[in-house]
């Protein structure tokens, strides 16, 4: 409460251009306007869409020039302005609130959510998709609804928002619609992984948790087209796989370990994981790669580098005609093809999970939807994120899901770029970074 109506200087990661290492520096975060949450982040996430968003990889309207105060860039990701605050998975206690905001006050414990919901829109109403359109239009392109600003700036300079979160920062501004309260009791340096990662997830690659998404696959992601989703809701609420289906999980990073589990717990009878790294499935073996496959239901491991034959042949010979369904983690649109046709003809499911690079195009021949086999997709998991988070959290405490066991690596807040290193080799599921210290 001693800083409610008052700007607050803190420390957050600032990415200034693409490519750049990300800069620990002093930010100025304004109080909640109507309508908005100002968080204190004590731990948070960093995943593959932060990296494809900072690397300048992920340019879903690289046609639009992007003016600011400082840069002329090209918007390399619908949410990829500059400069920014990046992060989208974390776990907080509320500073203050905003003119109107009654869900959450002052001390609550809350995860804040990429994925609004705001109970009131078609979208909300429809009953038919967890995706909300209130704030989106703002959120797109760094901003608060409101008044169309940044809460964010560094001696007067606009730093945007980042998934409507920007959680790699001590203090953050979210709209109320996209605030979880969760149960106290529940350790935020684990839950934080709710907000993303288990329920929804990011791409084919491990991520890390710090303290402190033609018809395109990107249209797949929102639920548009032939119908990406990740994780336990990619299996539970997407595929709703049944007990005694056969499994394929390609790719297995943190999103593709939390499918198993998923698969696992639905009663899948054979979950094979797919993946061109062998010694993925040798984690359990050193206290580098202290879990195993093994331990979230992976039962049999193939690499494609074994086989002369196309993976897909592979599969359908080794499962009797095709699995029944395969999820793909990696955000490669050749393996998302060999995961559709690895299916089984008349009734084959293929999730997408992964984020595919700019540019890149979905393809199969349409005999093999034609034959009863289905591509789809879904936005976080098919979760809606105030009601339903509250509800994995429930989960979690009651070790009903798995969470501790992805976090591999604890760091500090000024080892973020130290942690991105981390992520991408290969070692490391989860990083625990501290951010106030």
């Amino acid at each position: 409460m001693a800083f409610q109506g008052q700007i607050i200087t803190c420390k957050a990661a600032i990415a200034w251009e693409p490519n750049k290492p990300l800069v620990i520096q002093d930010v100025q975060v304004a109080p909640p306007q109507a309508g908005e949450v100002r968080i204190k982040i004590l731990f948070t996430a960093l995943c593959h869409t932060d990296a494809y968003t900072w690397s300048g990889k992920l340019s879903f309207r690289s046609s639009i020039i992007l003016w600011s105060a400082i840069h002329l860039l090209p918007l390399q990701d619908p949410e990829g302005l500059f400069p920014c605050i990046l992060g989208h998975e974390a776990a907080g206690i509320v500073e203050s609130v905003g003119e109107g905001v009654t869900e959450v006050q002052p001390g609550d414990h809350v995860i804040p959510c990429y994925q609004a919901e705001c109970r009131e829109c078609k979208f909300c109403k429809s009953g038919k998709t967890n995706l909300c359109g209130k704030v989106r239009a703002a959120t797109g392109v760094g901003v608060m609804m409101s008044d169309r600003k940044s809460r964010f700036s560094i001696n007067g300079t606009p730093i945007y928002h980042f998934m409507g979160t920007s959680t790699f920062s001590q203090y953050t501004v979210v709209h109320d619609v996209s605030v979880a309260k969760i149960d106290p009791k529940a350790p935020l340096e684990k839950v934080c992984l709710l907000g993303c990662g288990v329920p929804t997830g990011s791409n084919s690659e491990d991520c890390l948790i710090m303290k402190f998404p033609i018809p395109s696959v990107v249209e797949l992601a929102n639920g548009q087209g032939i119908q990406g989703s990740i994780s336990l809701g990619a299996v539970w609420n997407t595929a709703k796989v049944e007990p005694g289906s056969i499994v394929a999980v390609f790719g297995l990073g943190t999103v593709g370990l939390a499918v198993a589990e998923g698969a696992k717990a639905a009663g899948a009878s054979r979950i094979i994981g797919i993946d061109i790294d062998s010694k993925k499935f040798e984690r359990g073996t050193s206290l580098t790669l202290p879990y195993s496959p093994k331990n979230f239901g992976v039962s049999e491991f193939v690499n494609p580098k074994d086989h002369e034959r196309p993976i897909q042949q592979v599969l359908v010979d080794l499962t009797d005609g095709g699995v029944d369904f395969s999820f793909e983690c990696i955000g490669n649109v050749s393996v998302m093809r060999a995961a559709l046709e690895c299916c089984h003809k008349g009734w084959g499911t293929s999730v997408i999970l992964g984020v595919a690079a700019s540019g890149q195009e979905i393809s199969t021949r349409p005999f093999q939807l034609v034959t009863g086999r289905t591509w789809k997709g879904t936005a976080f998991g098919g979760f809606k994120s105030r009601s339903q988070v509250p509800w994995l959290v429930e989960k979690y405490m009651k070790k009903e899901i798995k969470v501790d066991e992805y976090i591999t690596h604890t760091l500090t807040l000024g080892d973020i770029n130290k942690a991105f290193d981390l992520m991408h080799e290969g070692n490391c599921l989860r990083c625990v970074l501290e951010v106030h210290t």
